[in-house]
């Protein structure tokens, strides 16, 4: 049948069919590599391709966008970088309107440039699969009507956000906490710090910086501070700071190297590190999860620049900034937010954490509860059935996994 001037162009046929995936946050690509991988295992007739990182690239996606090119958080800092993204927005809605457009677009997060994607694939007459939701339960809930036009399912990871999208009459799934399937400590503390020649006896630290670019700006600079006063009241201490896939380690070595401080930069997974760490000092995101599967104490820190934390502050409608603390509706660790994260403050907290062994466990006792309401595994392989179906793929033509 013809097309109509309103309709889009019939998609020329293809042997398989075709997502297009879209992040921009480390987390994301993490996510999205579980989801990739989990998709091709149940629905191999299903091929990805979009904008991500190392982990959506070793899964078997096509990367034609990096991630680490679009990640920037704060209203100041993604004017400076608008015309990239403006380019790779571009680049994707004429893919999206083209020849041979997908069969289905999945969003992760990254919801400013997201939903305007979602947008044109609606236009497009392409589905839209939401997962990992933007936080517009915390700020800018305006957003959820948007979502409500543009979306065609969302896939959750927390059971309040399924809650608050029903209030919404949107098609919502709560698929449980990707986090979870990928989970896991590979090595044992003693063992994992004897491979970075760090003496397993020595008290070691962990500090987060995050994995965006613009974040290391307001946020590093504090965190070594920090670790300096750290260890001038603990001589023996040593350091441990985990370098995100988006980043490179030599961002890290400049600065470091500017201190006399033990610092061991490393490459190796979030979870062995914070496993031989004590007690951690982190940013606000994805990292609090992770670091709490694992239990380690940890003081949370959150700045930005001057003016984007003060437009922020008028919109933000959550009580705490960190998701460990958002998971346990309540504050399990303590968050230090822009004038109040300071060398003295983040420094005195671990600290605390270091000598004060009831305090400490307080703190673990509270970590377990944030495990406790993250649900089950399995979340990748859920979200790649949803996937699968609305591709089109046959339910019957679906491997078990």
């Amino acid at each position: 049948m013809a097309s109509t001037p309103d309709s889009p162009p019939p998609t020329p046929h293809r042997s398989k069919r075709r997502a297009l995936i879209v992040t921009g946050e480390a987390s994301g690509d993490l996510h999205g590599g579980n989801l990739v991988r989990a998709a091709r295992r149940i629905d191999p007739d299903l091929d990805f391709f979009g904008v991500g990182g190392s982990h959506m690239a070793a899964a078997g996606c096509d990367i034609l966008i990096p991630g680490e090119d679009l990640a920037v958080v704060g209203i100041v800092e993604v004017i400076g970088h608008f015309p990239a993204i403006y380019k790779a927005f571009q680049t994707l809605k004429k893919i999206l309107h083209g020849p041979d457009r997908p069969d289905l677009l999945i969003l992760i997060d990254f919801p400013e440039f997201n939903l305007r994607l979602a947008q044109q694939a609606k236009r497009a007459g392409i589905p839209v699969l939401y997962y990992v939701s933007p936080q517009i339960w915390a700020w800018r809930q305006g957003r959820v009507k948007k979502i409500a036009q543009r979306v065609d399912r969302m896939a959750v990871i927390f059971p309040f956000e399924a809650d608050f999208y029903r209030g919404h009459n949107i098609d919502v799934a709560y698929v449980g906490n990707p986090l979870l399937d990928e989970a896991g400590v590979g090595k044992a503390k003693e063992e994992f710090l004897a491979s970075l020649s760090i003496d397993p006896q020595r008290t070691v630290v962990g500090l987060f910086p995050g994995s965006r670019r613009n974040e290391l700006r307001y946020i590093l600079e504090t965190i070594l501070d920090a670790a300096a006063r750290i260890r001038e009241r603990i001589p023996e201490v040593h350091f441990l700071l985990p370098v995100a896939s988006s980043l490179d380690p030599e961002l890290f070595r400049e600065r470091v190297a500017q201190r006399d401080l033990p610092v061991t930069i490393t490459q190796e997974g979030i979870y062995d590190v914070a496993n031989a760490c004590r007690a951690a000092i982190t940013v606000s995101g994805t990292v609090t999860l992770q670091t709490a599967l694992v239990g380690t104490p940890m003081a949370v820190v959150y700045k930005m620049s001057p003016l984007t934390y003060a437009i922020g502050k008028r919109l933000v409608r959550v009580p705490f900034i960190s998701l460990a603390n958002i998971v346990a509706d309540r504050g399990v660790v303590r968050e230090f937010i822009q004038d109040a994260a300071t060398p003295q403050t983040l420094s005195e907290e671990i600290i605390r954490i270091l000598e004060d062994d009831s305090y400490a466990q307080q703190i673990r006792n509270g970590l377990l509860s944030v495990r406790e309401r993250m649900g089950e595994k399995g979340c990748s392989e859920r979200v790649a059935r949803m996937a699968s179906e609305m591709s089109g793929g046959s339910r019957n033509e679906v491997i078990e996994a």
